[in-house]
């Protein structure tokens, strides 16, 4: 049982962050299934009341939080480092949902996801479709739309084959791969994908 936190008068943005972080934390801990509102209260350190203001179930909390930390790569304004973006949104990922209490909470929604279309359906429309999707995606299509790559190459598999390998690798060593690796799959695999030559 988590250590119950004393109640304070945190209100607005402060109030709301303590309550994702709940959230997010109790998601971890007991998995979706087992969320409850006063769980969530508890580890905040609020009434109950104050969640049931703004929230219907645990859930929408979850959703709610994972959308507000979900990390969105912000390619380079001009389009002039199309490595160094890929790199970066690979990073990103990595450091952000692989390695953190954020990406821990996603994965439980994710096994959870499985068994329930009603999730699935809300992870994507809630907070990966208004984030932007994917890291290495919304890189490509905006080298694209300047103009520096051809669209025509970004073909599904393209736009999603570096994020597969990051967690091919995680999956393999039970660890997130180093930045020489995140590196190598820019050099050796999404680079020449979509026509540029290797550095």
């Amino acid at each position: 049982m988590p250590e119950e936190v004393r109640a304070t008068r945190r209100r607005g943005d402060d109030l709301v962050h303590a309550i994702h972080e709940a959230a997010l934390a109790e998601t971890v801990e007991h998995g979706v299934g087992r969320l409850t509102m006063e769980g969530i209260a508890r580890r905040a350190g609020t009434a109950k009341t104050s969640l049931y203001r703004r929230w219907s179930t645990p859930e929408d909390i979850v959703i709610e939080a994972l959308y507000r930390v979900y990390p969105r790569e912000e390619p380079s304004p001009a389009a002039d480092d199309l490595r160094g973006d890929l790199i970066r949104a690979l990073q990103l990922m990595r450091d952000s949902i692989m390695s953190s209490q954020y990406g821990a909470a996603l994965g439980a929604l994710l096994e959870e996801s499985r068994r329930r279309p009603d999730l699935h359906e809300r992870l994507y429309g809630e907070v990966f479709g208004p984030r932007g999707g994917r890291f290495t995606r919304s890189v490509l299509e905006h080298y694209a739309q300047h103009g520096h790559l051809d669209a025509a190459r970004l073909t599904p598999v393209v736009v999603d084959i570096g994020e597969a390998l990051l967690i091919k690798y995680a999956i393999d060593t039970f660890d997130p791969p180093d930045d020489d690796y995140v590196a190598a799959i820019v050099d050796q695999v999404i680079l020449p994908a979509v026509g540029v030559a290797n550095p």
